[in-house]
């Protein structure tokens, strides 16, 4: 009888803020560029339907480049940002391979190869549960080369065992999220390591120097990469101790007193060979890993690391990952037919998978369009203007990890949150830069940048790794933010407390990274969450 007034006054609150947007375009505040973002947000909270929220800020987005004129924004929306959105190469083959995946997700399931995984993997009394976590965590460790890939792949490859085993899917979704993007992040080979380079590039250009060794500062900037390391670091604590602060405590007591049932397979379809299983999740991994190199390195393989990352980098990222899942989905077709009377084939196993993913596409894309309309007012831009150069330089990398926190978690990009950061923050660095004390400020600096953007693609509602983390994982989005927040919370308070901080007062940066592990590591005794069920 409550719940009905409480729905009603949260969808009269959305329609009021979204309407508040003609106010804004008419008065045009300094802030105005972050009001689509608020828009979103507020709208996901109040309603707690992320494509509801990601289309509404889009909407806001539109209506302010249109000066609240409904008519033009109606068009533009769909011509000057819906459109364009969807015509890279990069994000048609993420449309593409999410697609695919859904298909070859579905095909493993119904080989029956889980299933039998699954019971070698939870043998022994009492250690299922410890056994799927560190079974999630070690595949997403593995899968080093893609954040966004990892995050799909892990999910839905993981979830059944994860199901059965009473591991809740907001902790799946956690370890998943937590071993994606972070891992990508300070991989010497990644799809993201050209990206970040060439924003090193950027950076020294934008500040007239354009003699720089990207590659050499990316490396000298992994240790002050504090955010990354120790989220790495916490995942694999949690995995090994069960430690479930905040909300994580009641969503793993429920999956524990009642596990759901299997979903991988019918019940009268016998378990299958875990090789129905392992066969096509090595095709996809590895043909991954060996198109990249490949495409890289035009076919000829340099075996230096600086060659592998120099081949990852160059790789066409987009055409590898639809030609290695559509490559996989043929291998798990093949593997997984089954020709029982009453068995579902295993085209139509395939087509369900891929439609079941229809609902998450439309997020991504409603995200990019979101993104598409904040980029043209500038959010990032004003967000990064905010922050200035007004500290001092020992405190410019802490002051750099806060805006990049703020802005990632605010716009929902981690990319976007390094492309406009980085070339803003390297000028700075290297002109509060004293002599001898240059390159480490300058490496903290894009290191802070690099973690901060991470923080917010792992707890922003608005982040496709977000979203896709949590769809892989059967799980709302909004359900993932909120049990996921207080663990990134706790890496990015001992990033700052005592990786940041500390180097600002001139402790070496090894130090600085022994007391984080020691604060995680002793954490979960000092912060008592208490039996999860």
């Amino acid at each position: 009888m409550t719940i009905r007034p409480a729905s009603s006054i949260r969808r009269n609150a959305a329609v009021a803020i979204w309407a508040a947007t003609w106010p804004v375009a008419w008065l045009s505040p300094g802030w105005l560029p972050l009001w689509p973002g608020l828009v979103a947000l507020i709208t996901v909270f109040l309603l707690q339907r992320v494509l509801t929220g990601l289309l509404a800020g889009a909407a806001c987005g539109v209506l302010l480049l249109q000066n609240g004129n409904p008519l033009t924004a109606f068009g533009a929306f769909f011509t000057e940002h819906l459109i364009p959105s969807v015509q890279s190469d990069w994000r048609v083959s993420v449309i593409v391979f999410t697609l695919l995946l859904g298909g070859f997700a579905a095909l493993i399931e119904h080989g029956g190869g889980l299933r039998t995984l699954f019971q070698k993997l939870a043998g022994g009394a009492g250690h299922a549960a410890r056994r799927v976590r560190c079974g999630v965590f070690g595949l997403g460790m593995v899968c080093f080369f893609d954040g966004l890939a990892n995050s799909m792949l892990v999910g839905r490859s993981m979830r059944p065992m994860a199901d059965r085993a009473g591991v809740s899917r907001a902790k799946l979704a956690y370890i998943v999220d937590s071993t994606s993007s972070a891992v990508a992040c300070v991989a010497m080979v990644s799809t993201w390591i050209a990206y970040q380079l060439t924003m090193i590039e950027e950076g020294f250009r934008q500040a007239g120097r354009d003699e720089v060794n990207p590659y050499g500062l990316f490396l000298q900037s992994l240790p002050y990469n504090f955010y990354c390391w120790f989220t790495i670091l916490l995942v694999s604590i949690v995995v090994w101790r069960d430690w479930n602060p905040g909300p994580m405590r009641a969503a793993e007591a429920t999956a524990r007193a009642a596990p759901l049932p299997d979903t991988g397979a019918p019940a009268s379809v016998p378990d299958g060979s875990p090789a129905r299983a392992l066969v096509p999740l090595g095709v996809l991994i590895f043909g991954i890993l060996g198109g990249m190199l490949w495409s890289g390195s035009g076919g000829n393989p340099d075996w230096s690391w600086e060659g592998i990352s120099r081949a990852f980098g160059a790789a066409d990222a987009a055409a590898v990952l639809v030609v290695a899942a559509a490559f996989a989905c043929l291998t798990a077709f093949f593997l997984n037919r089954r020709d029982e009377p009453g068995s579902e084939g295993a085209a139509d196993v395939f087509l369900n998978g891929v439609t079941s993913l229809f609902i998450p596409v439309l997020i991504l894309i409603s995200a990019w369009v979101l993104g598409s309309a904040q980029r043209e007012l500038g959010a990032a831009a004003w967000l990064a203007d905010m922050a200035g150069d007004h500290f001092p330089a020992a405190l410019l990398p802490a002051a750099v990890f806060i805006a990049a926190m703020t802005v990632a978690f605010t716009t929902g990009t981690s990319w976007g949150t390094m492309g406009v950061l980085t070339p803003l923050a390297i000028p700075v660095a290297l002109a509060l830069g004293g002599a001898g004390e240059e390159t480490a400020l300058v490496a903290a600096v894009i290191a802070a940048v690099f973690g901060g953007a991470v923080f917010g693609d792992h707890c922003s509602p608005l982040s496709d790794t977000t979203i896709v983390s949590s769809i892989s994982c059967g799980l709302e989005p909004m359900e993932h933010v909120r049990t996921q927040l207080p663990y990134a919370l706790v890496a990015a308070a001992v990033s700052l407390l005592f990786g940041y901080l500390p180097v600002a007062l001139g402790a070496p940066v090894w130090l600085a990274l022994a007391a984080g592990v020691v604060i995680l590591w002793f954490l979960p005794r000092w912060w008592k969450t208490g039996p999860a069920g």
